[in-house]
């Protein structure tokens, strides 16, 4: 028997060791990668409950050894966050709805459907891609200003209610489920948008639920449109207006302003937490068949 053929089962440890040791290396490296990702976000909420004098110390405090909250409630009675976050709930709703069903009946027909100039206009929809929205800016402007929806909570969403990357994503989404399926849905009796609402939908859930969480980071974090339109209106101002408002210039405003940072934050890492597992879902879903 030759000698340098080596034992199977020393073989299967060898190879089970070098898997541990390259999930433990992919483990570190993810951790330092979250840990870089997520150490100003830890600043930010430490430095938010220290105070002014604190704030300025070297070296930098690394946990508040006396908390204090008082930023957090000068950030709602002084800067009045609370207005401002309920008018940046109803923009996002008003975007994220409006701009999902654009996306759905667009992405449907692109994927579906035969009609003429097809292909002229989906490379209209994929042009729109290439062009910055700050050149559109006055353009906008000037319809919001025509339809008088000026000093409305209608002008900071109506430009944003048709978004090119959803169309795109959920194209691609529509054109991964099987023909098959329509098909034998046209043979039991399914009109266009029953087929849509009873088959093709629930396939593409997780592409439609990731575009959601894509929209909502958007339209949150939304401020050149808003501090145009809002400028004199401060009735209208979304939170990251607010945010801008905080700051009144003196490092006395830091800690108040951090901590209008860290508030609104927490909607967007809150709904990455409940839209995790679909927006896995969505990255993966054609990885297997």
């Amino acid at each position: 028997m030759p000698t340098d053929v080596l034992d199977p089962v020393a073989l299967a440890k060898q190879r089970k060791r070098r898997r541990r040791l390259s999930t433990v290396a992919s483990y570190a490296i993810l951790s330092l990668g979250a840990l870089v990702v997520l150490f100003p976000i830890y600043m930010a909420v430490v430095d938010s409950l220290l105070t002014p004098v604190q704030i300025g110390t070297t070296p930098p405090y690394f946990f508040p050894p006396t908390p204090q909250f008082h930023a957090y409630a000068d950030a709602f009675s002084q800067g009045h966050l609370g207005h401002y976050i309920v008018n940046s709930v109803i923009q996002t709703l008003e975007i994220v709805v409006g701009s999902v069903i654009t996306a759905v009946l667009a992405a449907y027909a692109f994927a579906t459907f035969s009609f003429p100039f097809k292909r002229i206009l989906w490379t209209i929809v994929l042009g729109t891609l290439l062009i910055p929205f700050e050149v559109t800016l006055v353009t906008n402007y000037k319809t919001i200003q025509s339809l008088h929806l000026l000093g409305t909570m209608w002008a900071l969403t109506i430009p944003f209610m048709v978004s090119a990357v959803g169309i795109f994503l959920l194209r691609q989404a529509f054109l991964g489920v099987a023909v098959e399926m329509r098909e034998a849905a046209v043979l039991d009796g399914c009109g266009p948008l029953r087929y849509l609402w009873r088959v093709a939908l629930p396939l593409v859930r997780p592409q439609i639920a990731a575009f959601v969480v894509i929209a909502t980071l958007g339209a949150w974090n939304q401020y050149l449109w808003p501090l145009l339109l809002t400028s004199n209106d401060e009735s209208h101002r979304t939170l990251q207006i607010g945010l801008k408002a905080l700051n009144a210039g003196t490092f006395q405003s830091l800690g108040v302003v951090l901590a209008g940072a860290v508030i609104a934050a927490v909607p967007m890492l809150l709904l990455m937490v409940v839209f995790n597992k679909q927006l896995v879902r969505s990255l993966t879903g054609g990885a297997v068949k």
